[in-house]
């Protein structure tokens, strides 16, 4: 493993703090870019992190560059980097975040690691001066969404969270119109994540794979033995580093129904479901209803957010008479239908990925990230409709430049918050109970198992630090 400057990040195991580096690093927007260039390391990129190469790479006029790649698999380094070598581009490349973070040229980095990497990355990279893009959900759980808005405002740094409906115009407008009474009284959101997932199946503990850095792959994660359903993206569906779909596609639609329903955090949470129909290794529900309350101004509101695995009906039109999922701004999982030919009729896509918002005038209906549709009063005559996409990762840099978090159209508080949503209905669920939250104290009320699962034991030297 490479070596980091122990000063500057590692946490002793009393939890002190990691040494700040000097406030000229901090404080200054780009170090050292040259022409007001911004320089940008991609970490994690097997997945969603093509994504984000992609993204940076088109934004050159922009002036941003894409500086350095930084994966703990030297086999996706290599196949990348043939790929962008054949178009000019030559990145420095790492293994290991934590020299990474020692190159005082790099300006931000854009994350896309597994969730539960997705906290002390981020906090290394604030304290060593980094904006960072990071991708959905914000945390692992909801201690660290919390000492990650600590890290970005402690250091002055910014934060984006990588839910990108919050940079779609048509979905601004929506949540605008709701604000400005079209629907009426808006009462109650349901996010539905209804997306075709085939078995996992079973699979052997085995040796880790030539040019994997296994040991910084688990990082903050318990020690141990490999295993393929527990690395490159079937790690979702396994408790020390993901959050089943709830924390993975669903995260989306958690962020849009509370952006809708303006809310922040609930007061009340139950969740019940269950792994049906597949006897595999995977541990997290694929079959889910979560039901939460919040409090605004003395008034209750709902959430209803619901997962399916497999067939299911649409609702709200979602996903009805589409070409593949593309069509609504989310990309189809591994497997499943694409967008219909060129000259063919268009089907129906197998998913239902969106929200609907129930308000006392009618209701509003969200497919995807990029669509929004009203129907009005007791006859549900058609309202107003918008499709629109944005740029997230535009909207980032443009944050970076004016240094101002109000910039930012997905800032790390309110990926933390819809974070919060998504983390305690998992935790109703482990615990087979419903769960109170103060939403002042941001603290899970009387029971003490519950409140374990808000946080978790961390392996040395991969802590999270009770102070940033």
């Amino acid at each position: 493993m490479e070596n980091m400057d122990r000063r500057k990040f590692l946490i002793n195991s009393a939890g002190a703090t990691a040494g700040v580096l000097a406030p000229t690093m901090i404080t200054r927007a780009f170090g050292g870019s040259p022409n007001d260039r911004i320089r940008v390391a991609v970490v994690g990129f097997n997945g969603q992190g093509g994504s984000h190469i992609r993204a940076i790479q088109g934004l050159k006029d922009q002036n941003v560059e894409l500086a350095a790649l930084c994966d703990v698999d030297e086999n996706v380094i290599a196949r990348t980097m043939k790929r962008l070598e054949s178009s000019g581009a030559k990145p420095a490349t790492y293994t290991d975040i934590r020299k990474l973070l020692e190159d005082k040229s790099i300006d931000a980095v854009s994350m896309a690691t597994p969730n539960h990497w997705h906290a002390l990355g981020t906090i290394w990279a604030c304290q060593a001066g980094k904006d960072v893009y990071i991708e959905k959900p914000a945390s692992h759980n909801i201690f660290e969404g919390k000492k990650m808005v600590e890290a970005a405002r402690k250091y002055k740094r910014i934060v984006q969270v990588g839910t990108q409906s919050r940079s779609s115009p048509a979905l601004q407008e929506a949540v605008k119109q709701m604000r400005d009474g079209l629907i009426g009284e808006v009462y109650m959101a349901r996010g539905l994540c209804f997306k075709w997932r085939d078995t996992i199946g079973k699979k052997e503990d085995g040796a880790v794979p030539a040019g994997v850095n296994y040991d910084t792959w688990l990082g903050p994660a318990p020690k141990r033995p490999f295993n393929p359903n527990r690395f490159h993206y079937n790690w979702h569906w396994n408790w020390d580093y993901g959050n089943g779909d709830n924390g993975n596609q669903g995260i989306h639609e958690w962020d849009i129904a509370r952006w809708g329903l303006g809310v922040k955090l609930p007061t009340r949470v139950m969740s019940m479901g269950g792994h049906y129909m597949f006897d595999d290794d995977q541990e997290t529900p694929n079959t889910q209803v979560c039901t939460l309350e919040f409090e605004v101004g003395g008034k209750k509101k709902l959430l209803v957010f619901e997962v399916r695995h497999w067939m299911s009906n649409h609702e709200g039109g979602i996903g009805e008479g589409r070409g593949g999922s593309e069509a609504d701004g989310v990309p189809p999982a591994e497997g499943q239908p694409q967008a219909a030919a060129k000259g063919r009729a268009p089907r129906a896509d197998p998913n239902t990925i969106g929200n609907i918002f129930y308000g006392s005038k009618g209701y509003l209906v969200i497919s995807g990230y990029t669509t929004y549709k009203t129907f009005l009063g007791r006859s549900q005559d058609p309202g107003p409709t918008k499709t629109g996409s944005g740029n997230h990762h535009a909207n980032f840099f443009q944050a970076m430049r004016s240094r101002k978090i109000e910039d930012l159209n997905g800032d790390i508080q309110e990926g933390y918050e819809s974070a919060v949503s998504m983390h305690l209905a998992n935790i109703s669920y482990r615990t087979g109970r419903a769960i109170n939250f103060d939403p002042k104290t941001e603290k899970i009320v009387g029971d003490a198992e519950a409140a374990k699962l808000a946080t978790r034991q961390y392996r040395a030297p991969f802590i999270v630090p009770e102070k940033v």
